[in-house]
């Protein structure tokens, strides 16, 4: 390789490997699995020693290319793959305190801050990524407005953009049960009551920058999740940031995320509810619309 691509691509990885070192501190510091904060510094080690940039790993071999990487597994490609290609990671945003769902997006034609909010608190979308799959399974056809013509306009923008990220028909995913999500959601609810979590000083909506949003990482079979309380404008302008607690994992089409409230009003009121999945949360609990 000459020397200037060595230099190009020595640079780039570099920049990659020292969000991964990010992570880890920032899993580290909030108390998270040795085990996972252990694999970040392992995969950003194994990117420092590349010859090659991560760039041409992936034009030549896609995902397979990097998974092939020592110290690389299929979790940690698919999060690569996303900071190289789109040149930011929705992991690190959460644990830095400054992820804006809303702002990402309203980055997608058609969609402007009204229709994205309701997107992130309707639907629970908190992502480019998850927003194409809810323009594939039929999600979308619940937003009034949004008739078939402009969701297919949405999944034009999407494929094209998303591209080199996933492929154009959806993923099988590894969604989990709404009894899982709640059983996160108990879990940060009554560890943040008793003051036994790690607090963070979100970079939005927080002028003063106290320290107080409360983070738990806690694990359910083969899935890490992250959970927070709401930080969105929403949710401050109800006063529902002790109420609204959005919770992330990693499932087969890359991060995913779910956001648990408790029902105000209709046949579950007074149930802690996740957002977007309402006949499923009436299964659960056993509950019949009226």
């Amino acid at each position: 390789m000459p020397r200037d691509d060595v230099s190009d691509a020595t640079g780039a990885n570099a920049k990659v490997a020292s969000r991964l070192d990010e992570i880890a501190l920032l899993l580290e510091e909030q108390r998270a699995n040795p085990f996972r904060v252990a694999a970040y510094r392992r995969a950003a080690a194994t990117i420092r020693g590349l010859n090659r940039s991560l760039n041409a790993i992936l034009a030549e071999s896609g995902l397979e290319g990097l998974e092939a990487l020592p110290t690389i597994g299929e979790r940690l490609a698919r999060s690569i793959r996303t900071l190289v290609t789109t040149g930011r990671l929705p992991l690190l945003e959460h644990l830095r305190g400054d992820a804006d769902p809303e702002a990402a997006l309203t980055t997608v034609p058609g969609i402007g801050p009204k229709l994205a909010d309701r997107l992130v608190h309707e639907l629970g979308i908190g992502s480019l990524e998850e927003l194409e799959a809810a323009a594939h399974d039929g999600r979308l056809d619940a937003i009034h407005g949004l008739g078939p013509k402009r969701i297919a306009g949405i999944r034009d923008v999407l494929q094209a953009r998303l591209g080199r990220v996933r492929p154009a028909s959806p993923l099988p995913t590894d969604e989990p049960t709404v009894a899982e999500i709640l059983d996160v959601d108990r879990e940060y609810r009554e560890a943040a009551a008793r003051g036994q979590l790690e607090t963070i000083a979100p970079r939005r909506f927080n002028p003063t920058g106290e320290a107080w949003l409360p983070v738990l990482h806690t694990r359910r079979g083969e899935r890490e999740y992250t959970a927070l309380f709401s930080n969105t404008a929403r949710a401050h302008r109800l006063g529902r940031t002790g109420d609204w607690v959005v919770i992330y994992h990693d499932g087969r089409g890359g991060e995913q995320q779910a956001t648990v409230v408790t029902a105000a009003v209709g046949a579950l009121q007074g149930h802690r509810v996740v957002r977007g999945r309402e006949q499923a949360c009436e299964a659960h609990y056993g509950v019949r619309v009226r």
